[in-house]
């Protein structure tokens, strides 16, 4: 599989991580998920991204994958959920971080994000500070920040974090235009979340109160012209081969969906006029809708 850089000094990660919140479902077997973790490496998928609210998960990459620990690049989040410590304090950092590196099984985290906090909290400064003290103490190589709108903003301007993670798909372009670029010209690594936008694709109705529902109410109204593409083909081109998207990770259960969208991913971008007529498509119907989802 293609590699990319991290940003600018970064490591080499593959065009497509694989996103392992649904590693961590207590419904997913302990054996499936084993396979599924070692499936992705074997494909030649270099980037795991989980976080602390993830269940199982940074549990099942330690048992499962710390054999296998040179091969992988590691992200995880952190800032809530320690015991003894407030959520969003400078406390939690470094336990969360001693949490993860012990579940984990590993002496060192490449990449570690602030999941979603609020822009009041990163301007503080204090969990940011403490994010900045772990990396000075060797425990993670990247402080790097996950979320949206002007808290993505502040995270990538701020010069504090060496990568941030944000959504990036047809339905949601809000951070191509301002972040992305400020992101590449920063040298800064970008983890593009959410490639197929929830696939609301799956839905022939409305699917009021599920998680892809703005997202299909938008792919309605945008009413792409895929170009004979699947819809899960054309988004995930799409998104993975954005400028400066270094990886686009992918959450699934399935080694067999795995495997689906290494697949994809290896036919490369979208023809240019394909990406230019979405580009138009969302700016003429997106002006009015709020920031990212």
């Amino acid at each position: 599989m293609k590699k990319r850089p991290y940003g600018g000094s970064g490591p080499d990660v593959s065009v497509l991580g694989l996103g392992a919140g649904q590693v961590g479902d207590e419904k997913l077997s302990e054996s499936d998920a084993a396979h599924l973790l070692n499936t992705a490496l074997d494909l030649g998928i270099t980037l795991l991204d989980t976080a602390r609210g993830y269940g199982l998960s940074e549990d099942r990459i330690g048992r499962h994958l710390s054999h296998r620990r040179s091969e992988f690049v590691l992200s995880t989040k952190v800032g809530y959920g320690v015991a003894g410590h407030a959520d969003w304090s400078a406390g939690i950092i470094e336990a969360g971080v001693d949490e993860a590196l012990r579940r984990m099984r590993t002496d060192c985290i490449d990449i570690v994000h602030l999941h979603s906090c609020a822009l009041p909290t990163l301007q503080a400064g204090d969990v940011v500070e403490a994010l900045a003290r772990v990396r000075e103490k060797g425990k993670i190589r990247v402080a790097a920040y996950s979320g949206e709108n002007e808290e993505l903003q502040w995270a990538v301007a701020s010069g504090r974090f060496g990568g941030v993670e944000c959504s990036v798909n047809l339905f949601d372009q809000a951070s191509l235009d301002g972040p992305l670029v400020r992101a590449r010209n920063e040298g800064l690594g970008v983890i593009a979340k959410r490639p197929l936008g929830n696939a609301p694709w799956r839905f022939g109705a409305r699917p009021v109160g599920d998680y892809a529902e703005t997202y299909w109410e938008r792919m309605h109204s945008l009413a792409y012209d895929t170009a004979g593409l699947a819809w899960d083909e054309f988004a995930l081109r799409f998104s993975a081969w954005q400028p400066g998207v270094s990886c686009a990770i992918v959450g699934t259960a399935s080694a067999a969906h795995l495997r689906h969208n290494a697949e994809i991913v290896a036919k490369g971008p979208l023809p240019a006029d394909a990406v230019a007529a979405v580009r138009n498509r969302f700016a003429e119907c997106g002006a009015g809708w709020p920031g990212q989802v």
